[in-house]
């Protein structure tokens, strides 16, 4: 018994002295981080190096929410020059179908300025020999025709404004006579017929007006 009592009173005294060797080292380290040289603490309430102040963090927060993103500026940026990009050669397209439609028209108009003499000098021929049904003449009549088609599909045509009011515009007076019964100012002959391309006059029909 007294053997058993000897042994369990040593082993209590090893355990106590091994606590009491792990509590002096414990505040052993604890002595050694609060003295360390060269590593002040904070004090409460103090800023640690590289965190920003709450107060500062709420204020950029709330200039970021305020201020647009740059990349959105830059999208609105490229959006607005897209936009007039496209209008601009909207305007271009437009101007330059306008302008080809006009240079075509005065191409047109040149050639047909060109192949009217031609023309007026096919149908005198046709008045002189009308009375003739010689294949000359019929040769004649088809050319002059065929030409006068070509003009009509090209957007030119003739008028002889006999009968009509004399307008200054469209007519050449080369001739006034009074005639009873009809009012003055009318046309009451056409020596050369007129010839116009939409609302271009190419030649002003030539007319004898009433006085």
């Amino acid at each position: 018994m007294a053997d058993e009592r000897n042994e369990r009173e040593q082993r209590e005294e090893e355990a106590e002295a091994a606590l009491a060797s792990a509590g002096a080292a414990g505040a052993s380290a604890a002595g050694e981080h609060e003295d360390a040289p060269g590593e002040p603490q904070p004090e409460d309430g103090a800023p640690v190096e590289g965190e920003v102040p709450a107060g500062e963090e709420a204020e950029a927060a709330t200039a970021a929410l305020d201020d647009p993103a740059p990349q959105d500026d830059k999208a609105a940026q490229y959006l607005a020059l897209a936009q007039r990009t496209q209008a601009d050669f909207e305007n271009f397209r437009r101007r330059a179908t306008r302008e080809r439609g006009e240079a075509e028209a005065r191409g047109v108009g040149r050639l047909a300025r060109e192949l009217l003499p031609a023309l007026d000098n096919l149908e005198r021929a046709l008045v002189a020999t009308e009375a003739q049904d010689t294949e000359f003449t019929k040769g004649v009549r088809l050319v002059q025709g065929e030409l006068a088609a070509a003009l009509g599909r090209s957007g030119i045509e003739a008028y002889s404004p006999k009968g009509e009011p004399f307008d200054p515009n469209v007519h050449e007076a080369m001739a006034q006579h009074p005639v009873e019964g009809v009012a003055s100012g009318t046309v009451i002959e056409v020596y050369q017929p007129g010839y116009r391309l939409a609302d271009t006059v190419l030649r002003p029909a030539r007319v004898v007006v009433a006085a």
